[in-house]
């Protein structure tokens, strides 16, 4: 929860659209500024307070505890210019909230945290939980000073500076350690640890909590293990309600993740027990739900202990997950800054591993943290590049794949997620398309049915292309036309533009854009007896509207629906 304080009328308004958009994020406080203040640290994960700095800092210096669990604190002054992560800026997150503060209110973000500043990231921000000495560490790193990598598993990471290595690259003193063995942090170390345990457990009806959460632990310990990489417990689907198994993996701090008795079965484990598959139709509950999406049983099952002397009442086996990269596959939209998605831009910000036609690896070059390694390519690698990609998420990396537009739309999401099995994991993040882009420019072409259809025939045959044009044509649907002409390929975009006239008075609007979003963007609406297709070139989309589409304004204009172009007639 986010607690919301102001003293004056403007600090109010501000705090007002902040609870307008944010209704179940946000508890407005009242009253005296001191009071308001002191309660919303107490119950609040982080504060907006729209005071000066000077105040807040007086207000909150007696109530700071430690920066581990002290609330994040951002100051919006009282014009809306500045929002300023005060307090908590990796811990309670106050650097993050002051830049979506920032983007609500139109203020500028303020971020003095040193990591933030140099575009290193914090070893706190990971996504990880972590121990040891992070500030030493990260001081270290700010530095230049060579940092020791000694990653005990291969995980997905994003980017470090290049003065982290590993050991055979480093001779530092300071120590970053990927581990989920239960080490303690030595001086000017630190211990990241990566959710790569999978606990399986099984417990009888009305298991106590306590019964299971002393087995996990136990077992935990006894094998060496953090239980701070534990990832989940999982178990038979049966078990699902299990007051026992639930309260312990709340006490944990992760889901319960459930398996049909069916999924189990099929699982090979070295110790089946005719007592579950009576109880609930499975061999095995502890290992098999731990094994079942594969890894390294690192403890097979182990029953717990009872001081009273009965059956035990609880399993448990633990497996360390078989390693997985990842790979995110970055629509970069039409290539104006603005039109980039913040999700994209955090995508590129969480690689280790850049793999991307070598011009748009420029438009974004300036967004990767140092230390991301780059693996550019030229026109026509396409299969080559999503290759590489796919090896080095295989590889544990941190993968950024990049394309212009939305990446599935004659991008490389295609040939990358055919090359991509099961082995890796896979997010895809949209961008704005070129006929997206274009349209806006245009006006609204694309208010009803429409397709895009790419004329180079480099991979499709002309056969194929010219078919699916005459099909829209006869459909009467706007089409949208990709890769419309290049030096050594000029005949198509006539031929396409002939079947469509086939179908379409010489008068049907046409919109062409080049460029579109960049500063060297032009366009115009002509129409299809008029288009003269030596005005077009490969940067150039071509929309071509269909019988309803009008020209108003100089824009083009198609119909929501049949029944508004009744009306309009």
């Amino acid at each position: 929860m986010i607690g919301l304080i102001s003293a004056t009328a403007a600090g109010a308004v501000a705090r007002d659209r902040l609870a307008t958009a944010w209704p179940t994020r946000v508890r407005v406080y009242d009253g005296p500024v001191g009071d308001a203040v002191r309660a919303a640290f107490a119950e609040c994960d982080q504060l907006v307070c729209f005071l000066a700095t000077g105040a807040v800092v007086r207000l909150v210096a007696p109530l700071l505890g430690d920066k581990a669990s002290d609330p994040g604190v951002v100051c919006v002054d009282e014009a809306g210019r500045f929002a300023v992560s005060l307090v908590g800026g990796h811990g309670g997150g106050a650097n993050e909230l002051a830049r979506e503060v920032g983007e609500l209110l139109g203020a500028e973000p303020v971020v003095t945290t040193a990591t933030d500043s140099a575009g290193v990231p914090g070893l706190d921000t990971l996504g990880f939980p972590v121990e040891g000495d992070v500030a030493g560490v990260s001081r270290a790193m700010l530095d230049g000073e060579p940092v020791v990598l000694e990653a005990e598993l291969s995980w997905p990471l994003p980017a470090l500076p290049p003065n982290v290595g590993r050991p055979a690259q480093q001779g530092g003193t300071a120590v970053v350690r990927v581990s989920d063995r239960a080490h303690v942090p030595a001086d000017r170390e630190v211990v990241l640890r990566p959710p790569s345990l999978v606990v399986g457990v099984g417990a009888s009806k009305g298991a106590p909590v306590d019964e299971i959460l002393g087995l996990v632990e136990g077992t935990l310990r006894d094998a060496g293990l953090s239980p701070k990489s534990v990832a989940e417990l999982a178990t038979v689907d049966a078990k699902a309600d299990e007051p026992g198994i639930v309260g312990a993996a709340e006490h944990l701090g992760v889901p319960v993740v459930t398996y049909t008795a069916e999924e189990l079965a099929k699982v090979e484990v070295p110790n089946p027990s005719d007592a579950p598959l009576a109880a609930v139709g499975t061999p095995s509950v502890a290992e098999a739900a731990a094994l079942v999406r594969g890894g390294e049983l690192l403890v097979p099952k182990r029953k717990s202990a009872r001081a009273d002397g009965l059956p035990a009442m609880a399993t448990c086996a633990v497996v360390r997950r078989t390693r997985r990269g990842r790979l995110a596959v970055v629509g970069l939209g039409p290539g104006a800054r603005d039109l980039l998605t913040p999700r994209a831009k955090e995508e590129l910000r969480s690689a280790s591993v850049l793999v991307g036609l070598d011009q748009y690896v420029d438009q974004i070059r300036d967004l990767l943290r140092p230390g991301t390694r780059i693996l550019e390519s030229g026109l026509g690698a396409e299969e080559e590049r999503a290759r590489t990609a796919v090896a080095e998420a295989r590889r544990g990396q941190a993968v950024a794949l990049i394309g212009s537009g939305d990446a599935g739309v004659y991008a490389m999401a295609s040939p990358a997620l055919a090359e991509a099995s099961d082995d890796i994991d896979v997010v895809g993040v949209p961008g704005v398309t070129a006929a997206l882009a274009a349209g806006a420019i245009l006006g609204a072409p694309l208010g009803h049915d429409h397709v895009s259809i790419s004329l180079s025939d480099l991979h499709t045959p002309w056969e194929v292309i010219e078919r699916r044009v005459r099909a829209a044509a006869e459909a009467d649907i706007v089409v949208t036309f990709y890769n419309p002409r290049s030096r050594g390929r000029d005949w198509q975009l006539p031929k396409a533009l002939a079947i469509l006239a086939g179908h379409r008075e010489p008068t049907t609007p046409v919109g062409v854009v080049r460029n579109a979003s960049r500063p060297d963007e032009s366009s115009r609406v002509t129409t299809l007896g008029s288009l003269d297709p030596a005005i077009v070139d490969m940067m150039t989309v071509v929309t071509v509207g269909n019988t309803a589409t009008r020209q108003i304004a100089g824009r083009m204009v198609t119909p929501r629906g049949y029944r508004w172009q009744e009306e309009a007639n």
